[in-house]
């Protein structure tokens, strides 16, 4: 079985506290995440969330919160990817700091097969549906007056360490 790994570090113009409050409620997710396209409430800790991101194919995961902390958001996986998802928030400076972490097995047959051949371009989706939860986050978070960006700290800029972090 194929393992893929994710991490993202991203700092935001937003208290913990908001950024917590959006991105505790999964039901609303395809309100902002683009490529989260449905979420189905299954009880007061598990859920079902359909994604799909570049590629011609519809991920079906099931949600169980593990963790529901001011500074950790913690979920186990389960349905064609196996594992685990974090969202770690801490304050910096005048906002927060949000770090994404993944760590998923590809159990779906055709998906795990042609995880072999198309790792790359699996991780590219994969990348591509991470920028629209940036770009969406964002837009969720922003005051309508004020649309203020989210900075991708794993791109390398980082406001806090004057250039490259």
């Amino acid at each position: 079985m194929r393992t893929y790994a994710f991490h993202s570090t991203w700092w935001l113009p937003h208290t913990v506290a908001a950024v917590h409050a959006t991105l505790i409620d999964v039901e609303r997710y395809p309100e902002w995440w683009p490529q989260v396209i449905a979420c189905l409430h299954l009880g007061p800790d598990d859920g079902l969330v359909l994604c799909r991101s570049a590629l011609p194919y519809t991920l079906e995961m099931r949600l169980h919160a593990e963790r529901r902390e001011p500074d950790v958001l913690e979920t186990t996986i389960t349905g064609d990817l196996e594992g685990w998802v974090r969202w770690r928030l801490a304050p910096e400076g005048d906002g927060c700091r949000l770090v994404f972490e993944q760590e998923v097995v590809v159990t779906d047959r055709l998906l795990a097969c042609a995880s072999y051949v198309a790792r790359p371009l699996l991780r590219w989706n994969h990348a591509r549906m991470m920028a629209g939860a940036r770009a969406g986050l964002a837009r969720r978070l922003a005051p309508s007056t004020s649309r203020q960006a989210i900075i991708d700290i794993s791109a390398g800029h980082d406001p806090h360490l004057g250039g490259q972090g």
